[in-house]
Order: C-alpha cells, then structure tokens, then sequence
C-alpha cells in the first residue's frame, strides 16, 4: 500500500514524533539508571557525550549513503536502530550495556533525522518545501515537549517502562514506514560514484581560520557552556532536592515548552528589532547570570521560574548566533550551516564530559563553570564579533 506527498509526510512526521517522544521520555530517566548502578556524574555525562559523538561523525554519511540507495532503506534502518537501542538501554544491567546501547543509538537513529530531511527535498516543490520542513520541525517540537512529562510519569513506575514503551512506538513506525512509505528518489537521480562524506577534520581546521572562524569558535563555546546544565540537571536535581523522575520530567517539559514559544514566537521579532550581535551578547550575559540563579533556587516553584528565566536567555541564542554566521559567511549557505553545526556538537561532546567530571567533585561546580564560561563568551563577544563584522570580505577560503 502506498500513499500520496502529503501522506508521506504525515508518516515522516509521526515518525520524527516518536523519535523525539522517546529521546525526551528517557532523558529524566538517565540519572536515576545511572545511579541505580551505583554511578555518579563522570559516567552520566560520557554516557550523553557518546551519543553526541556518533551523531556528529555518523550524520553525514546516512546523508551520503541516502543518496546511493534511496531514502527508505537508511530512514528504515534509523528507525529500527533507535528501537532496538532504546530497547536494550532498558535491559541493562551493567555501565557498558548502558555505553553499548547508546553508541549504537547513535550511530543508526541519526540516520532518520538526516534521511527524513532529504526525504521532503525530493517530494516538494521549492514553494512547497518550507512547509513541509516546518510539518516536521512541529512533529519534533511536539516530541520534545510531550516526552519529559509522560517519561518522567512513567519512570515512577518503573525505570524500564519508559524504553520499552519508546521501543514499541518505533516499532509501529517502522511498519509504516515499510508497508506504506513510497521511495522517494528514483533510481535514476541516484548517485553512483564519489566518496561517502565522513566528517573532514581538516575544513574544521581551516574554518577555524576563516574570516567567521571566531564565530564558530563562539558557537562552540556556548554550546559547552549549555551542557554544563544540561548534561546533569537530573542528577543535581536528585541529588539536592531529593526529586524524582515525575518532578525531573515534568521541568524538562517546562523546558521544552518555553524553549519552543520562545524560539517560535521571539526570534524573528527580537533580531529584526535588535540585530544578532546585540542579541547574542545579552543572551550570554543572561545565561551567565541565568545559571546563578539556578543556584539560588530552593523550592519546586522557584526551579521551575529560575529554569525557564535560564532558557529564556539562551531561546534565543543558537538561531541569532546561526543567521550571523550564514550572513558573514563568504562560502555557500549549506556549508556555513554545516560548518555551524559540526562546532555545536564538538560543544555538545565535551560539555558533557566535563560536566559530569566536575559535577563528582561538587555538585554546584557545573552550573559555576557554566556561568563562567558564558561571562567569558559574552566578554569576548564584545570584541569578536564586532571586528569579525568589520572585515569579513568574499573570498572563497573553503575552495582553496
């Protein structure tokens, strides 16, 4: 059975809801695994870090490997990757069982992303095509939303239940998308030669360089600062105050929720208002204080304000610091958004790793570090990215 454009779409979207319901249902129940297991925040932040990893190595050659064989076959196989590791995170028993699930979550699931992406690229018009995106940007937000709160309800329950159910819902996509999704990409329009694309170590370096080179490096930077918190919220939130997965869930979801507003409703008003560098610099200054007021925060309403004030600041953050670099980029938009992305996630690696390491050592150090390391970005923001404004000039540094 095989069903029209907008049919696919709403299959790639309840897809992608899945996905992101079960990556938002399992994050409030990490800690507590971990803990179960007798670990502590070293282990939980590597265990966050090695997904990030594979995701940031392996992205790029789903893309490639789509382009050869279809879009189906890698949207099927990330599909079942993020089912079959979900559903081994739940039957762990041992720290390495939990490393192994999450590596190979990893290294599939960042398949159907990517795949679901091209998938709207090849079945759209370009009139068409922003709409679709945003279909599956909505699909992903409602995810991440809905996926704390029913996680953290569930985890009450039982620390598996959440994996298992996330598995199961997979599962179901996996049959729609076999049984009813057509292939998007003609045999004919496949590519048959060249080289899949891995990760080039070597035009990192050379973006470093490049005249929006600080930007990046801006990027990074508060990508690693933002994981300070991230990282191991639900492990300080146990540790502190006690909570559960129901009140770690449950904030998470508060998270979502105003991240998704504000990013919806504030970004494009506040920018044009404002222009991205002046937005940048005072969502670093926020953020910095923003951590410090987690600090201060004692009571369950008070988390709960002090934790949508601190993504409130940072809301409006990565899209500001991505529209500067796609308008002071002098190379194609697709590689400054590669570019862009490829630094975001080294921050997303090592944020983790340090986080967790700090975290064993006093549990207040992450969110000091992170307040920190956004002072500093916003200090130097005040000179980097008015000096990088005043030279950027064409030139081809990438073709070189």
């Amino acid at each position: 059975m095989k069903t029209n454009k907008r049919g696919s779409i709403y299959i790639l979207s309840f897809s992608l809801v899945v996905v992101m319901l079960g990556f938002g249902m399992v994050i409030p129940i990490f800690p507590f695994f971990i803990e179960s297991l007798g670990a502590g925040g070293s282990e939980l932040g590597l265990l966050v870090a090695t997904s990030a990893f594979f995701e940031f190595t392996c992205g790029p050659v789903w893309g490639g490997i789509s382009d050869r064989i279809g879009r189906k076959p890698v949207l099927s196989i990330g599909i079942f990757g993020y089912a079959l590791s979900t559903f081994l995170f739940g039957i762990s028993t041992q720290l390495w069982m939990l490393y192994a699930a999450r590596a190979l979550s990893g290294l599939l699931s960042s398949a159907a992303v990517t795949t679901s992406m091209a998938y709207v690229s090849d079945t759209t018009s370009e009139e068409q095509r922003a709409g679709g995106m945003g279909k599956l940007g909505a699909a992903m937000a409602l995810g991440v939303i809905l996926g704390p709160g029913i996680g953290g309800w569930l985890g009450a329950e039982s620390l598996a239940l959440p994996f298992y159910i996330a598995s199961g819902l997979a599962l179901l996509s996996l049959v729609l998308i076999l049984l009813m999704l057509p292939e998007s990409l003609p045999e004919e329009q496949r590519l048959v030669t060249g080289k899949i694309a891995f990760v080039q170590l070597s035009e990192l370096w050379k973006a470093v360089a490049s005249p929006i080179g600080s930007l990046l490096w801006m990027v990074m930077l508060f990508s690693f600062a933002l994981t300070n918190f991230e990282a191991v919220f639900g492990l300080y939130a146990l540790e502190k105050f006690g909570y559960g997965p129901q009140q770690v869930g449950t904030i998470l979801m508060v998270i979502a929720v105003v991240s998704t507003v504000g990013k919806a409703s504030l970004t494009g008003p506040v920018t044009k208002r404002w222009g991205e560098p002046l937005v940048i610099k005072a969502s670093l200054l926020a953020g910095s204080v923003g951590f410090l007021v987690l600090l201060l925060a004692d009571t369950y309403i008070t988390i709960l304000l002090a934790t949508g004030f601190f993504i409130l600041s940072k809301t409006l953050l990565r899209p500001a610091a991505f529209s500067l670099v796609s308008k002071e980029a002098s190379v194609g938009q697709g590689t400054a958004m590669g570019l862009s992305n490829s630094f975001m996630s080294l921050g997303r690696i090592i944020g983790p790793i340090w986080a967790g390491y700090i975290f064993d050592v006093n549990i207040h150090y992450p969110y000091l570090s992170g307040s920190l390391f956004m002072l500093i970005g916003f200090l130097v923001s005040l000179f980097i990215i008015h000096t990088t404004q005043a030279h950027v000039r064409s030139q081809s540094w990438l073709r070189r």
